[in-house]
């Protein structure tokens, strides 16, 4: 981790017109969050959290207040880091930050939306950080101009992140969880970004299979609860049965 990079709570309109910029500079121009949305979030129980170098933004978090069945959480909509800071921690500790900030006001879970073709994106989430997933959204945010979807549907995974849960906190420890034999397992190739990019089509072929087994297993109670690389050229998703997960009591699935 980069210990010399500071994360905060921005509260300003250039601090939040900086995270715009940022937020450009990630998905590109097609449709992008205004500032004023960001100052809504802000003033309606969400979070914008921002990784500082000096004063200048870096990274940031974006997420909004929601309620479900009668219980707070939060949904976090964005996070991005600039290209030359990846790989240094930064997400992470935006995370973690995150979690410790919505722990303070009682709220026990953060949502979030995911690409499962985006296979080091779904290491962090489920691995590095111990949220699951067992909902799938097909084509969630519509086709968009982003150089990131290459023109794909925006088919999204949606993690759960149990804050406080014991499951949460073994991985948050780096306690080994082994893998379960009995798994179920979703096999994908593990240079997707490079197939997206190459041929569209079978991009669009892989999503396609993906979205049918993912959609097939949640309606059976499964969730997906790590990624693995099984060779040099396949990884795999992890999907248990919801009620065998160890240290998470998942609630009913709510819409």
């Amino acid at each position: 981790m980069d210990t010399d990079i500071e994360i905060r709570h921005c509260g300003t309109l250039d601090e939040y017109k900086a995270c715009v910029r940022l937020e450009s500079l990630t998905w590109g121009i097609d449709t992008p969050v205004p500032s004023s949305m960001f100052v809504v979030a802000h003033h309606t129980g969400g979070q914008i959290l921002g990784a500082f170098d000096g004063g200048k933004i870096i990274g940031f978090t974006m997420a909004v207040a929601g309620m479900r069945n009668g219980h707070p959480f939060i949904h976090s909509h964005m996070t991005a880091v600039l290209p030359e800071y990846r790989d240094r921690g930064v997400g992470r500790r935006l995370k973690l930050f995150q979690r410790q900030d919505a722990l303070k006001r009682g709220i026990a879970l953060v949502e979030w939306t995911f690409d499962p073709l985006e296979l080091k994106n779904a290491h962090f989430n489920l691995v590095r950080l111990g949220a699951v997933a067992r909902r799938y959204i097909p084509n969630c945010y519509g086709i968009t101009e982003s150089p990131l979807h290459v023109g794909l549907p925006t088919d999204r995974l949606v993690a759960e992140w149990w804050l406080d849960s014991d499951h949460v906190k073994n991985i948050l420890a780096d306690n080994t969880i082994p893998s379960k034999n009995k798994a179920i397992r979703i096999a994908l190739p593990t240079n997707l970004g490079d197939v997206k990019t190459r041929d569209r089509d079978a991009g669009a072929r892989v999503q396609e299979a993906a979205r049918e087994e993912f959609q097939r297993y949640f309606a059976k109670g499964y969730v997906a609860t790590r990624i693995e690389r099984r060779d040099a050229s396949t990884s795999e998703y992890l999907l248990e049965r919801a009620d065998e997960v160890a240290g998470l009591k998942l609630p009913k699935v709510q819409d």
